[in-house]
């Protein structure tokens, strides 16, 4: 019997890091995203009145001429939008498996992705 030559660590690899980067980006965006769930619940029951005015303020407020609300609110939905893209690409890359109808769904979700961040932009953003 020949031993086996290509298991443990002299194994021939391919491929980028197996997917090791992906799961760490998941998990830290996961919890930016709880942290800031969180966040939110605090200043939602903190609110003195269930107002536009005061839902407004949740994502305005500033704090030393800093606007804390805006930056917090772009960090999570960045971190929504990359914690989406790496679940959907692994969820087309495991179960589509033509490779064009794979890359179609993939363009479409980047697109559907990046319109949704721009149109976050512009409504915290905006003047």
């Amino acid at each position: 019997m020949t031993p086996i030559e290509n298991i443990g660590p002299k194994r021939l690899v391919v491929g980028a890091h197996y997917g090791t980067f992906g799961f760490i980006v998941q998990r830290v965006t996961a919890i930016i995203m709880a942290i800031y769930t969180l966040v939110l619940l605090a200043g939602i029951l903190t609110m003195s009145g269930f107002t536009y005015q005061g839902w407004k303020n949740l994502f305005t407020f500033t704090c030393l001429m800093v606007p804390v609300g805006q930056i917090l609110a772009s960090l999570a939905m960045i971190s929504l939008t990359w914690h989406a893209w790496i679940g959907i690409r692994d969820i087309w890359m495991d179960y589509i498996k033509p490779v064009g109808l794979r890359l179609f769904l993939m363009v479409l979700t980047i697109l559907w992705l990046v319109g949704s961040v721009v149109y976050f932009v512009h409504i915290l953003w905006r003047a």
